[in-house]
C-alpha cells in the first residue's frame, strides 16, 4: 500500500472509535509531578537503553528547529472534532476543556491539520487557547482535502498549499505558524514543487519551520534539497514500525519524529504478553506502557497521542513519568520481530 493510500485509510480508521480498551487509572503517579516533569523540572525521565543507541533517551524535552524547546510528549488534536473527524464535536465544551487541560498539564506541542474537521480542529484550538501561552508550539498540516465524510484526497499543488497556509493562519489567529507540515506526498505533484511553495511562504514570514508527514527517506532527502526540514510525522508504534528507517534517519540528522497512531489509533494495540506484564507490574494501562516505550525508544521521538477524553488525556500525560525496566523495554521491543 502506498503512503498516500495508507494515510487516508488509517485516518478514516482512527475516526471510527475512541480507544476501545478500558484504561485503568495510573496508580501512584501524580499528575502534578507529571506536569512538572514535562515542564523540564526533572533531570531524568526514562531509563531503558534503546535498540539503536548506547545513550538513554532521558531528556524530557527536544529542541525543535534550533529555537523551540518542546516537551517530548505532545497532544494530537484530531480527535477533538466530530465523529469521523468531520464537523463539530457533539460536546463542544468538552473539546475545549480537553485542549485547555492539555496545556495545564504541561503539554506545549499541539499537532493539528486543516483536514481535521475540516478546519474544526484549528478553530477549536484558537477558541480554547488564544491568546496562546508563551512557549506553546502549534504544528499544523496541509495537503489533504476533505470533499466529504470519510474522504481524504491529496492536493499538494503549490497554489493550494499557499491558500491552505493562509487559511490555517486565519483560523488559528496567528501571523506565523511555528511548524507547518506537508500532510502527505501527492502522486500528481513532485515533492520539490510542494515544499517549494512552503519555502515561499516561509520566506514571506508566514511559516517558521517546515516538516513532512507520511514520507520515506528518499522523499525527505529530496525535500531537504529545497528547504530545511525540522521534523517528520509518520505512523509508528510498538507493533507497526514500517518507518523504522525513517526514525533512524531522524536520529542521525537530529530531526524531530512525531509518531502518529502512537498507541495504535482507533484499532488500539494488541494486548500481547510483554505489554500486559509491564502494565500489571506498574499498575497502569497498556497504552501508558506504549507511550513510555516510545519515549525511551529515541531522544527525537515526540509522541502526540490524541483523545477527546479528559481522563485519557491525564493518563497519557502521566505516562511520561513511567519508567520501564531494561528487561521490560527489550521484551516489548521484541514484539516487532
Amino acid at each position: 500500500m502506498n503512503v498516500t493510500l495508507r494515510v487516508m485509510t488509517d485516518e478514516v480508521a482512527a475516526a471510527n472509535q475512541e480507544l476501545g480498551v478500558t484504561r485503568r487509572r495510573f496508580i501512584g503517579i501524580s499528575l502534578a509531578s507529571g506536569a512538572a516533569l514535562l515542564a523540564g523540572k526533572a533531570d531524568v525521565i526514562l531509563g531503558a537503553t534503546t535498540s539503536t543507541s548506547s545513550n538513554m533517551a532521558t531528556n524530557p524535552t527536544f529542541n525543535l528547529g534550533g529555537d523551540f524547546t518542546v516537551n517530548r510528549l505532545g497532544f494530537g488534536a484530531m480527535r477533538v472534532t466530530g465523529e469521523g473527524i468531520w464537523g463539530w464535536p457533539s460536546d463542544r465544551q468538552n473539546a475545549l476543556k480537553v485542549l485547555r487541560h492539555a496545556v495545564e498539564l504541561g503539554v506545549n506541542l499541539i499537532d493539528t491539520a486543516d483536514a481535521y474537521g475540516p478546519d474544526t480542529s484549528e478553530l477549536l484550538i484558537a477558541e480554547a487557547l488564544y491568546p496562546y501561552p508563551k512557549g506553546l508550539v502549534i504544528a499544523t498540516k496541509g495537503g489533504l482535502t476533505r470533499p466529504g465524510p470519510g474522504q481524504w484526497v491529496p492536493n499538494c499543488r503549490p497554489d493550494h498549499l499557499k491558500k491552505a497556509v493562509d487559511g490555517s493562519l486565519k483560523r488559528l489567529r496567528l501571523d506565523r505558524v511555528d511548524l507547518y507540515q506537508l500532510h502527505t506526498v501527492d502522486a500528481k505533484v513532485p515533492i520539490e514543487e510542494s515544499v517549494g511553495a512552503l519555502k515561499q511562504m516561509q520566506d514571506a514570514g508566514k511559516i517558521r519551520h517546515i516538516g513532512l508527514s507520511n514520507v520515506d527517506r528518499e522523499e525527505i532527502d529530496r525535500a531537504r534539497k529545497i528547504v530545511p526540514i525540522v521534523s517528520v510525522q509518520n505512523r509508528y508504534n510498538i507493533q507497526d514500525r514500517e518507518s523504522e528507517d525513517v526514525l533512524v534517519y531522524c536520529e542521525k540528522e537530529k530531526l524531530g519524529f512525531l509518531p502518529w497512531f502512537p498507541i495504535g489509533g482507533g484499532r488500539g494495540l494488541k494486548p500481547e504478553n510483554p505489554l500486559n506484564a509491564a502494565a500489571k507490574a506498574h499498575g497502569v494501562s497498556v497504552f501508558q506502557v506504549a507511550l513510555a516505550w516510545l519515549l525511551e525508544r529515541s531522544p527525537v521521538m515526540l509522541p502526540i497521542p490524541g483523545t477527546s477524553s479528559v481522563a485519557h488525556l491525564e493518563e497519557n500525560v502521566a505516562a511520561a513519568k513511567l519508567k520501564l525496566t531494561p528487561q521490560e523495554w527489550k521484551a516489548i521491543d521484541a514484539l516487532a520481530r
